[in-house]
């Protein structure tokens, strides 16, 4: 990425920033020019992540409130600014048939996946952006507008995050945007057990050919974040390869589509 997007000398948070998608997003925050804080529970590829891109780490979970004071404390501290929020960190578990799933488990996927972003937007909203603007952009998934097996726990709090995007939009306004990047299947670690078993097919099934890949997203995610989106907010950006119109061209739709042409009125 070449252009500075309008992010030079911008300061970035970037959660879940030492892996996949969200390693991806801080890379690209700072080849366009920002400065980046990235955190994440593992200490070593924390202080690695945070040393190779030139920018500081903050180590623990974003389930811990205490933790997410620190991330904005220590931006503000080495940067003096807080301009863009990414909340990428993310649960996909508990695995299994809603059925099935404890309650405990359930209350951790939405404390991480929800109450996290909601959490540390607030601490960047008091801290920085209510005086100085902003923009947050939240990772949620293709998957939060439909059912799946097995996903139920993941999909519904992905759901209430495409909703609170929606919500802080409206609430944060004229100050902040904030906006969403939905993907679809992704060769992440987190997903792998999703597309390992199955990639070619997978692959083959998509209008595009292919599997999503980290810098897929984090494009994305930049452009949302950037002065090039000035005028978006509360915005979903699906980014999928074309999942979604897989379903309206796939043999049974054609059947579908076709029997209907033979039997319109004349």
């Amino acid at each position: 990425m070449t252009s500075s997007y309008g992010l030079r000398g911008r300061a970035a948070v970037v959660t879940g920033g030492t892996r996949g998608i969200g390693r991806a997003v801080a890379e690209q925050l700072a080849q366009a020019g920002a400065l980046v804080c990235v955190t994440a529970r593992d200490a070593d590829e924390v202080r690695r992540t945070a040393a190779e891109l030139g920018g500081v780490g903050a180590v623990g979970s974003v389930a811990d409130p205490d933790h997410l004071r620190a991330v904005v404390d220590l931006t503000l501290r080495e940067f003096g600014r807080i301009d863009v929020v990414v909340n990428n960190a993310a649960t996909n578990l508990p695995y299994g048939p809603l059925m099935d799933v404890d309650p405990l488990s359930w209350r951790e996927s939405f404390t991480v996946n929800v109450e996290a972003p909601l959490r540390l937007v607030q601490c960047a909203w008091r801290a920085w952006m209510r005086d100085h603007g902003g923009a947050v952009v939240n990772i949620c998934t293709e998957g939060a507008t439909h059912v799946g097996p097995h996903i139920g726990a993941y999909g519904t709090s992905k759901a209430a995050l495409l909703h609170l995007t929606q919500q802080l939009a409206g609430e944060l306004a004229p100050k902040v945007r904030v906006n969403s990047v939905s993907p679809g299947l992704v060769r992440t670690e987190m997903a792998r057990f999703v597309w390992e078993p199955r990639e070619e097919e997978a692959a083959a099934g998509l209008p595009l050919g292919r599997l999503g890949e980290p810098d897929d997203i984090a494009r994305a995610v930049v452009w949302l974040a950037s002065e090039e989106a000035r005028w978006v907010t509360g915005a979903d950006l699906l980014v999928d390869g074309g999942t979604r119109v897989r379903a309206a061209f796939g043999s049974q739709a054609y059947a579908v589509h076709e029997g209907l042409r033979a039997h319109r009125p004349t």
